[in-house]
């Protein structure tokens, strides 16, 4: 078989598995008749290849359908390996095994002819890297955890659709259901009974119902767009068209921007070396287990270190999922290179807090540690300045007074951005200036939708932390209307168990009179009151105190909300919930429940002040009640406010029409594929 014929007499189509994308077209043409014959007695070859011969009969509908099964994207034009598209009786298709398309001319059921198209690929490597990409890039952006009947989903092939439930059939080889996507199976022996499978059902316009099988997932995602969805007609060409021009509009996109990313794309350094003694001597000193998710964001950040293009990843993780011990492990490897880590936070007690945390797992090792803020007396600064230029800090902690102009540094090679959704974006442009070729490393449980987006669309990498410490209870929520008498018995059942709670009031100028309320209301509470116009000086004693426990009961703002870890606070009261953003309810909430103490949140508002947006926002807290949802948290964040200054008017109608997540992947590939 000769893939530069016009006309060919058969061809062979193979399914986009990792097996298949490391082999090579001439690996394809020497084993052919091999194939052909593990086909006959292997299930794995039959379930993941397809060979047509010109003049054979085969069901045009059954074509389609394993092109589908075989990982295949369906489009209105065939552009690129791995897609497929159909016009009446003809189908075309870019088979991965191919140095070009092909098109199948069908009359009926009848395969008239074969011919090779002009479509090619120019390099056969870098067509499988784009491959491979993709098939990261769907598995990365199709998250369907606590999917719920009525929520929107995007199938790639045939549009937006409303999910109705799970359903299990018994399918047997021949049922003619050509709206069904099978399961690929395994390279093990089929089973002569049918076995029952689940399904996802999905319900197009005019009540068309589409049946995707457990596995393929990836052709899977979740709608999030800016209004409610237009519902697609299952089989419309429609699909298929809107998909190719928001592409081409993506392609565009990704150009521009990998334009502006420019300079840090061209940026290169030394690759770090790992230190092994360093690192278990460290790692021995944990006191905890690290959980699945952090052993793999540790591994993805080494392998970002190992290269020689500088590091740029955010790490997304709920509070007190452990994203601190992955920073303190960076930072080790960084010093183990003789190179020295910025860590900005972004207030005195959350700098106050990571310096005494650094120190105690840094303890009895060779690594030099100092805290950098304008609390500190101007000797004690000074000193420290000094230190950072002449080398004798490894690792400095502190606010925005590391950007200070006095500060300059000998070696500095690695940024930590702690809570980088508390910093503007002219401040972490400051940041990223002071150096061309810097290591960037982002913690947040919440990221902003801009910096979410570009962690979505390849601009950044980004590391999930969703697995709970071991031990951890998910925070019972209750959202309701305000009401003392519910307040004062959630503080005193608090109390009763010796523990502590946060009262938030986000108002300075009324705080002190909401105090004394509490004062009447709760007569045996020790209250104390923590707000931003307070002096540095006392906002460091009052939470002194209040991790003593010469308070039990702590009125504040949202100024807790900066990362401040106590383990005895396990009952949080929000006033006004109705007034707070969703990711900033959300993070304030995670203040509470850090220990193995169930945690208990109440979320009130006022009826008469609530606005549409409000409802929405209290809605997304009640149904995030699992550990682990600062991500989506962060989606709806983004689908609530927009996606930032990144997106204008074309991309939010884009957004509209496939879905965030399908928009996010499609210039997530387009980057990759311009990259590559």
């Amino acid at each position: 078989m000769d893939a530069e014929n016009k006309n060919l007499s058969s061809a062979l189509v193979v399914s986009i598995t990792p097996y298949f994308l490391e082999k090579g077209f001439v690996w394809f043409k020497e084993n052919i008749e091999s194939i052909l014959q593990a086909k006959k007695s292997q299930s794995f070859f039959e379930d993941n290849t397809l060979f047509v011969e010109k003049g054979q009969s085969y069901n045009f509908s059954q074509i389609l359908r394993k092109l589908d099964e075989m990982g295949y994207e369906r489009v209105f034009k065939v552009e690129d390996p791995g897609e497929f598209s159909q016009r009446g009786g003809v189908i075309d298709v870019f088979p991965i095994n191919q140095k070009n398309a092909v098109r199948f001319d069908f009359l009926g059921n009848n395969l008239e002819a074969i011919s090779s198209l002009s479509i090619n690929v120019e390099n056969e490597k870098r067509a499988s890297e784009i491959l491979k990409s993709k098939l990261k890039s769907q598995k990365t952006f199709s998250d369907l955890k606590g999917l719920k009947p009525g929520d929107y989903l995007v199938h790639l092939d045939h549009g937006v659709a409303k999910f109705c439930g799970i359903e299990k059939f018994e399918i047997q080889d021949n049922t003619p259901r050509a709206e069904i996507l099978f399961k690929l199976e395994s390279d093990e022996e089929k089973p002569k009974k049918p076995t029952p499978i689940e399904y996802y059902v999905l319900e197009y316009a005019k009540e068309d119902k589409l049946y995707v099988p457990f596995g393929l997932e990836r052709k899977l995602s979740r709608y999030v767009g800016f209004q409610d969805p237009v519902i697609s007609r299952l089989g419309s060409q429609t699909w298929q068209i809107t998909k190719r021009k928001i592409k081409e509009s993506v392609e565009k996109m990704a150009k521009e921007l990998l334009g502006l990313y420019a300079e840090k794309e061209i940026s290169k350094r030394d690759p770090y070396v790992p230190d092994k003694e360093l690192e278990a001597e460290l790692n021995s000193y944990f006191q905890y287990e690290e959980t699945p998710d952090q052993l793999q964001a540790i591994s993805d950040i080494k392998k970002d270190m190992s290269k020689t293009k500088p590091m740029d990843r955010i790490v997304c993780g709920d509070v007190g999922f452990g994203k601190t011990e992955v920073a303190i492990r960076t930072a080790a490897l960084a010093a183990a290179n003789n190179k020295q880590t910025a860590i900005i936070c972004p207030t005195t007690i959350l700098a106050n807090q990571h310096f005494n945390n650094f120190k105690k797992r840094f303890a009895g090792l060779p690594v030099r540690i100092a805290l950098l803020s304008r609390l500190q007396k101007k000797t004690e600064q000074k000193k420290v300045v000094k230190d950072l230029k002449d080398g004798f800090v490894d690792i400095v902690i502190g606010t925005h007074r590391v950007l200070s102009g006095d500060v300059n540094f000998r070696n500095l090679q690695l940024l930590i951005i702690d809570d980088e959704q508390r910093f503007g974006v002219k401040q972490k442009e400051k940041l990223r200036r002071m150096k061309a070729n810097l290591d960037v490393l982002s913690l947040s449980a919440t990221p902003i939708p801009r910096t979410l987006y570009l962690a979505m669309s390849s601009f950044k990498s980004v590391s999930l932390i969703q697995t709970p410490p071991k031990g951890r209870m998910a925070i019972k929520t209750k959202v309701l209307p305000y009401n003392k008498k519910i307040i004062k018995t959630a503080i005193n059942s608090e109390l009763k168990r010796k523990g502590q709670v946060y009262f938030l009031h986000n108002r300075v100028e009324t705080i002190e009179h909401t105090k004394r309320e509490l004062e009447k209301l709760v007569p045996k509470a020790k209250i104390g009151i923590i707000h931003g116009k307070m002096k540095e000086r006392q906002l460091l004693k009052i939470m002194d105190d209040f991790q003593n426990e010469r308070i039990n009961v702590l009125v504040a703002t949202t100024i807790i909300e900066n990362g401040i870890d106590m383990p005895k606070v396990n009952t949080i009261i929000i006033e006004d919930t109705g007034r707070l953003g969703l990711s900033q309810a959300y993070q304030i909430r995670g203040r509470v429940g850090r220990s193995h103490t169930q945690g208990y949140a109440y979320l009130f508002y006022e009826p008469t002040t609530l606005t549409v947006l409000g409802q929405e926002r209290l809605k997304a807290l009640e149904d995030a009640k699992e550990l682990g949802s600062g991500y989506r948290i962060a989606i709806k964040d983004l689908e609530l406010r927009g996606a930032g200054n990144i997106l204008g008017k074309e991309q939010s109608g884009s957004i509209n029409k496939i879905g965030l997540n399908l928009y996010c992947q499609m210039l997530s590939e387009a980057v990759e594929k311009i990259r590559v």
